[in-house]
């Protein structure tokens, strides 16, 4: 049982509206986790609030959060990845930024022009066109299993009064749910994020696909994470209680390469490569970084403590992975 005080109103109506259309006890988590993030009335997402930095009220910061360095970056990246290519002639779409927010702001770039897509928003894409996102893919819904003898059982949320309570809703037996995992073993599976990437490329676009996320493979989903990866954030602490503050709190969700990478290929795009976030850039953005660290001497500015923060091991450059391909 959560540990938090009993959710608001507006939510408790969206949960209960989800609650009486289940067929089982309760609710598959990822419904539950839509509901807690994207409900009209009361989901995270939805909040006029800011989420993002290190100002009190916020809940986490990213990349963005270091400003305009991490914008010159990706820029300098992606026409890298063009790998010759005009990029005059390429549309950048960032997909999924913070209101009031995109990563190419006050950024020089060569791009044909640059177009934002929030969350919710339509996602029409053609021609020659740059999609990136930043963090996007592990704020989706996910569904919740734990193994149980032989087969996996779902996990889903219900309702003891006005309090949120987990609760096993039966077996499942979903072709993508591995074959063996040891007795009580937890998975948390962003089936929502391939769905996702379903949406975007299914359309008629050719081009450059980057995601800056953080994830892992489904071997070290099922080897290294045995109690999952899902973990809630609200003003800047990190917990386990998924169910504490519903629609006040972020909840996220390590992403599964293996299944982002298998839906690119499935739909034409090549060599699709997951690396650390410090590898690629250091990779595609070399020739950026040795000109800015260049500039800048050998003094200790605010553009090299942001490079240090998103490149260093010990902060983002490992945290967090890049998810790149092409299709042509």
């Amino acid at each position: 049982m959560s540990l938090a005080s009993v959710p608001s109103i507006p939510f408790l109506q969206a949960f209960r509206r989800r609650l009486d259309q289940a067929v089982g006890p309760g609710v598959r988590f990822d419904q539950f986790v839509e509901t807690a993030l994207y409900d009209p009335e009361c989901g995270y997402y939805r909040a006029g609030k800011q989420r993002v930095g290190r100002s009190p009220g916020t809940d986490f910061f990213t990349a963005t959060t270091s400003g305009r360095w991490f914008g010159e970056l990706v820029a300098a990246a992606l026409v890298s990845l063009l790998g010759g290519r005009d990029p005059g002639t390429f549309t950048f779409v960032e997909v999924g930024a913070e209101p009031g927010r995109a990563v190419l702001d006050s950024v020089s770039h060569p791009f044909a022009r640059t177009e934002v897509r929030r969350l919710g928003e339509p996602l029409k894409l053609h021609g020659p066109t740059l999609v990136f996102s930043n963090e996007l893919f592990d704020a989706q819904p996910f569904r919740r299993f734990i193994r149980r003898s032989d087969h996996w059982v779902e996990i889903g949320v219900t309702l003891r009064g006005d309090s949120l309570e987990e609760v096993e809703l039966g077996p499942c037996r979903e072709p993508w749910l591995p074959d063996a995992a040891a007795e009580g073993h937890r998975l948390d599976a962003p089936r929502a994020s391939i769905e996702l990437l379903e949406t975007l490329v299914a359309q008629p676009w050719t081009g450059v696909f980057v995601a800056c996320d953080y994830g892992k493979s489904l071997r070290e989903l099922m080897e290294a994470t045995p109690q999952g990866t899902a973990r809630a954030y609200w003003n800047h602490q990190q917990s386990n209680d998924l169910l504490a503050r519903p629609g006040e709190q972020d909840l996220t969700v390590h992403v599964c390469w293996d299944w982002l990478e298998e839906t690119l290929a499935r739909h034409g795009f090549a060599a699709p490569v997951v690396v650390s976030q410090e590898a690629f850039f250091i990779r595609h953005a070399a020739r950026y970084l040795k000109a800015s660290l260049a500039a800048e001497g050998g003094e200790r500015s605010e553009r090299k403590r942001a490079l240090l923060q998103l490149l260093h091991p010990g902060h983002l450059g490992q945290k967090f992975q890049v998810l790149s391909a092409h299709r042509w």
